[in-house]
């Protein structure tokens, strides 16, 4: 096998894996949006079944209870998780709620209520990715649901009549009103089982989110939306309310209500439903990421620190994690302060601080988000900007990964394994086709969440954190034997056997793909503000840099003694290894998986993994321990 087919073979292997992977997983987020489409339905059409503890439509009612059945069954058959058995639990109860004939407020209570809880326990995404197009939405209704609907979406078009099963009538108004966006948009995906609504899955997902807007406006009359313009212009207090397309399209008209009273709930969501460009319009997730501190805040001070605390982690990871790369791009300081005063944040919600303690930390943190705004804003973005902001994004992902990949090659050469070398090419070029993939998916299919990312980030440095540690000490003590010649030619032969091989792969893949995936999302971020040959020529010269650090390193190692090369090479996998072990404990701090302890006397470096909490201190303090200890044994030996 040579050289390039072993890297392609292994890139194409890693992909149908992946698309294997990824097919189980749009098996399940279709489970899940059936299963809450199921719902939804039960709760808004049960009243046409039961009415005041009578049944009004035996068809109707047989049908709401082969429902409930099906949504015990699929909720049974989703892979298990800690929520799951409460999730039964809760059908079960819906299920003898409609045994019982229970009055339509109580059905339409658990099954929203269920329909929640399994959104948290199974997220599937909740909003478009980009604005919908209002006016590609009225052409698409217009050519695919006018001739049953009607253009103006009475249920009255001229193939109604010809259906065993009436259209919905989308200016049903109280119908209308505990149906979400979202609701629709699945109805739009999925169509309806026994009914002749079929599915419209192979429009994109932009034209089926355009749609599901569209259908959404007829109930609410342009007078209401009139009214509704003028409530969000005037009262900056609803934007709370409905801060993102998320927002807008999970929330029904009658949830609002109950907030703002049916009027203002009517209008609001007729002005949103046909403009929810409004939304779109503001600075990235950051009036997301208010909105959750806000009720993170409110739920403290009614003494519930769970909720708080859960609210806090969405303001990070649904709110600030996806703004996170522009603004690194932009002001990296200002960026890391704010990940700080977050994490001070969650920290004192979890020691169980103070009311005025906690309200300090958001003060702290609204100020912040101010500066962040206007870091944000389009007339901060220049060329200029943009152009740094891909060099040294690429520049300080890359060369952790390079100097590592680079290590592993000088050694190859130092030890006469050229054959080997093969290994580590393929671990590095799958890494990137891995990547390629990533943002494919990250891109056009499933998007990647900021808990995953900083998951991967945070499992994908401790893991090369561990290996580093072993292989540091390991080169540390190869560098204190002696006769190098003679143990290179007898012993390097079983050192790098099938298996050792192979663990290069490994770890040249794992240490490659950690940087190409963070680097992916940043460019992504940087790509959506346009300066594309800004962009270009940052990567350009970044690149450029990257390859002259790696000619240098190899160059070096060439004229250094096998000996002096083990030991600047057990050196440089010390310092690799304790910078990765804290940038691993901070990733998965961020994902919420390590509680934090801030230090206010340690300064932030994240070049060198230090972050002012104790955990990420503790974690490099035991790797350098673990070095410590591991390099004295060696010397031992040697004495």
């Amino acid at each position: 096998m040579n050289l390039i087919s072993l890297p392609v073979r292994l890139g194409l292997l890693f992909i149908l894996m992946a698309f294997v992977f990824l097919g189980k997983a749009r098996a399940e987020t279709s489970d899940v949006e059936t299963t809450w489409r199921l719902l939804d339905y039960i709760a808004v059409d049960y009243p046409g079944a039961v009415s005041h503890g009578s049944i009004s439509s035996p068809s109707e009612y047989a049908e709401q209870k082969e429902f409930a059945a099906t949504i015990a069954a699929k909720l049974a058959a989703l892979p298990p998780k800690p929520e799951q058995e409460a999730l039964l639990t809760e059908a079960g109860r819906l299920q003898r709620a409609i045994e019982s004939k229970a009055e339509a407020e109580q059905v339409a209570e658990i099954a929203h209520g269920l329909a929640t809880s399994l959104l948290a326990a199974y997220p599937v995404p909740l909003a478009p990715k980009k604005v919908p197009n209002f006016a590609r939405g009225a052409a698409l209704f217009a050519q695919n649901c006018a001739s049953c609907h009607d253009a103006t979406g009475d249920g009255q078009g001229p193939d109604a009549a010809k259906l065993n099963t009436p259209p919905v009538a989308f200016t049903d108004a109280d119908r209308s009103r505990q149906r979400s966006v979202f609701a629709l948009y699945l109805v739009i995906t999925q169509g309806l089982d026994g009914t002749p609504m079929p599915s419209f899955d192979g429009l994109p997902a932009d034209d089926r989110w355009a749609l599901a807007f569209y259908a959404g406006h007829f109930a609410f009359s342009d007078a209401a939306a009139t009214e509704g313009e003028r409530l969000w212009k005037q009262d900056e207090w609803l934007h709370g309310l409905v801060p993102d397309l998320k927002a807008l399209a999970g929330t029904t008209p009658a949830s609002l209500a109950g907030k703002i009273g049916e009027d203002k709930a009517d209008a609001l969501m007729a002005y949103l439903r046909r403009h929810p460009e409004v939304l779109g319009q503001q600075t990235g997730s950051l009036s997301l990421v208010r909105g959750r501190l806000a009720e993170s805040l409110a739920f403290y001070r009614a003494g519930d620190r769970q909720r708080a605390a859960e609210l806090a982690l969405s303001a990070y990871l649904d709110g600030f994690e996806p703004v996170e790369p522009t603004l690194a791009a932009r002001d990296r300081a200002l960026m890391e302060r704010i990940e700080d005063a977050m994490g001070e944040y969650r920290a004192t919600i979890q020691s169980r601080g103070t009311v005025d303690a906690l309200t300090d930390r958001a003060q702290i943190l609204d100020v912040l988000l101010d500066d962040a705004d206007a870091a944000l804003s389009p007339d901060a973005a220049s060329g200029l900007s943009t152009f740094l902001g891909a060099a040294t994004i690429l520049l300080r992902e890359g060369l952790e990964a390079l100097l590592i990949v680079v290590a592993m090659i000088a050694f190859l050469r130092k030890a006469e394994r050229m054959e080997v070398m093969r290994y580590v090419h393929a671990g590095w070029v799958s890494a990137l086709a891995a990547g390629f993939l990533t943002w494919i998916v990250a891109t056009w299919m499933i998007g990647i969440s900021g808990a995953s990312r900083e998951l991967t980030e945070g499992f994908g440095s401790v893991f090369a954190s561990v290996v580093l540690l072993s292989v540091g000490i390991w080169m540390h003590g190869k560098a204190q034997a002696d006769q190098w010649q003679h143990y290179i030619r007898e012993k390097m032969a079983k050192a790098l056997s099938g298996g050792s091989a192979w663990f290069l792969f490994g770890l040249a893949f794992i240490v490659v793909y950690r940087e190409v995936f963070e680097t992916i999302l940043f460019f992504a971020a940087l790509w959506n503000q346009g300066n594309g040959g800004a962009i270009l020529a940052g990567t350009l010269s970044a690149c450029l840099t990257l390859a002259v650090v790696a000619w240098a390193m190899l160059r070096f190692s060439r004229r250094l003694p096998i000996g002096k090369f083990f030991t600047y090479s057990s050196w440089l996998m010390a310092v690799l290894t304790v910078v990765l072990a804290g940038k691993g404990i901070a990733a998965l701090q961020e994902a919420g998986m390590v509680s934090i302890a801030p230090l206010r006397s340690v300064p932030r470096i994240s070049l060198v993994g230090l972050f002012p909490t104790t955990q990420t201190v503790a974690a490099q303090v035991l790797v350098i321990a673990a070095l410590a200890i591991g390099f004295a044994l060696n010397r031992r030996k040697v004495a």
